[in-house]
């Protein structure tokens, strides 16, 4: 099976049994949904080349059950060198399509769900990205933000294609050299950060966050890098130009500004270089020019 649609119609029929057809609901960088009824259950199939995500969604789910709308993995497995899993179909707006009055109602809610987020236990060590093992790589928090200068096996080739873009390698490097300024003076926390609150990755009911999902990216550090997240993807959003997110998120957390701004940077290299490993070059501009004012 050469492709994610082959595989969820074989998990439907081969795996799953009394379920019906799936239908494509969302393709993300990493993974591939389907929407499919299983025994008269409202259902989500997710199929991907990387089982370590699925592995940590199930981890997350266990470990939240009560306390964040987290859906739970009820089937994951293999099938044709192709990872899947199946869960619950939660339902709700993603956040990336509510517009600015609706945003700023479900804006409370959502702090409350990222300092939830900041409390998740599960064990495990080591700082950054972490797989289904509850093992992250790096020593130290600061020692996993400034390795983003690497490539990495998801993200690979950038730095090449990069140099030889119009718009070259000196944002990423101006901006890499502040984040190696400022990563001393950070805090070294080690808790539960998702590193992925767009990108319909919440929902939302009202004025409350109905769902939580894809726990891929979940990384030990600073649950201050989830509120930078937020931050730095507004720009993406024209639509909540009339939020002042900052003030927000001064009002709730009191963050230094200086542990902010390195987050931020470090995000905006993060998003260079995958977009760049993309051939999404306007993307890569837009980044470019936020790193800039950053740095």
């Amino acid at each position: 099976m050469d492709h994610p649609d082959q595989v969820a119609g074989h998990v439907a029929r081969a795996v799953l049994g009394d379920a019906d057809t799936p239908e494509r609901l969302a393709a993300g960088a990493w993974s591939t949904a389907y929407a499919l009824t299983v025994a008269g259950r409202a259902m989500v199939l997710r199929v991907s080349r990387y089982g370590d995500d699925f592995a940590k969604d199930e981890a997350v789910g266990a470990a939240v059950r009560g306390t964040l709308p987290v859906p739970a993995i009820t089937a994951r497995g293999e099938a044709g060198g192709w990872a899947y899993a199946v869960s619950e179909r939660l339902t709700g707006t993603p956040l990336d399509d509510l517009d600015g009055s609706a945003l700023e109602a479900v804006l409370p809610d959502l702090f409350d769900v990222m300092d939830v987020i900041g409390r998740i236990e599960i064990g495990g060590r080591g700082y950054g990205i972490w797989d289904q093992s509850r093992t992250a790589p790096y020593r130290s928090w600061p020692e996993y933000l400034l390795a983003v200068e690497h490539e990495t096996p998801r993200v690979p080739g950038w730095r090449a294609a990069l140099a030889a873009s119009d718009v070259g390698l000196e944002p990423f490097d101006r901006a890499l050299a502040t984040l190696r300024r400022l990563a001393p003076g950070l805090p070294d926390h080690r808790r539960m950060i998702h590193d992925d609150l767009l990108e319909r990755n919440v929902l939302a009911t009202g004025d409350r966050i109905s769902g939580v999902l894809d726990w891929g990216r979940a990384s030990f550090g600073d649950p201050l890098y989830d509120a930078a997240w937020l931050l730095y993807c507004w720009g993406w959003h024209p639509r909540w130009s009339a939020i002042d997110i900052e003030a927000a998120i001064g009002r709730r957390w009191n963050p230094d500004p200086a542990t902010l701004r390195a987050y931020r940077l470090h995000i905006g290299l993060g998003s260079i270089a995958y977009c760049a490993s993309r051939d999404r070059w306007d993307d890569v501009a837009l980044n470019a020019g936020w790193l800039l004012a950053l740095a």
